[in-house]
């Protein structure tokens, strides 16, 4: 693990909507573009081996906030491109890119407010599983999704509130709202909310406790 003092000022950026990475949890990716697999190839030659993904603005830019994971696993393909895992490590605020020759962005971040990142594992007091559940259930059977529910009910509170955040299918600007959730609590609220909002819940009179 990275201690804090570790961290560095200036990390390479990867832009891609939709994909959301949070703190100690992993996210397989597949880099196929020459400018990420150049940014790949650099990030390689580091000590800290950290991508920063962050989500793109609707209109144009970067959201301000994103999350850095540290590039734990790898392989190449015949073709030369790379199946990659990056494990989260912390959240960052963008404070500005950094002008040079690279083909992707690199920014310097701050990574001050979010102390927590590199602490234990959290854990959620008010989360009422069996509930949460059952709202699941009716979303994945809206959606047409399926999943292992023994192990989600096995998955202690932050693995499994944090891997349906990375997995269900939300909209770029919910994938935000989950990434800057300041608690483990904040964001199995809001997580409840946009399931429910999905399903118009409340139509029917059923409400699930938060």
């Amino acid at each position: 693990m990275i201690s804090r003092t570790d961290l560095p000022d200036t990390i390479a950026l990867f832009p891609l909507p939709g994909a959301l990475l949070l703190p100690r949890s992993r996210l397989p990716l597949h880099i196929f573009e020459p400018r990420y697999l150049a940014m790949l190839d650099d990030t390689m030659k580091t000590e800290h081996r950290l991508i920063g993904m962050v989500q793109p603005r609707e209109t144009e830019g970067l959201q301000s906030i994103g999350c850095a994971g540290r590039l734990t696993a790898f392989s190449e393909t015949e073709d030369g491109r790379y199946m990659i895992t990056l494990t989260g490590i912390s959240r960052f605020r963008l404070i500005e890119k950094v002008e040079g020759f690279t083909p992707y962005i690199r920014a310097r971040v701050d990574w001050s407010d979010f102390t927590r990142d590199s602490g234990a594992t959290e854990r959620d007091a008010g989360f009422r599983r069996q509930p949460f559940l059952d709202l699941l259930a009716r979303f994945m059977e809206d959606r047409g999704l399926s999943t292992d529910w023994d192990s989600l009910k096995e998955a202690d509170d932050e693995l499994l509130l944090n891997s349906l955040s990375m997995l269900l299918p939300f909209d770029v600007g919910d994938k935000q709202a989950l990434l800057e959730a300041p608690t483990l609590a904040d964001r199995r609220q809001t997580l409840t909310a946009l399931m429910q909002f999905a399903l118009h819940a409340g139509d029917d009179g059923a409400e699930v406790m938060q």
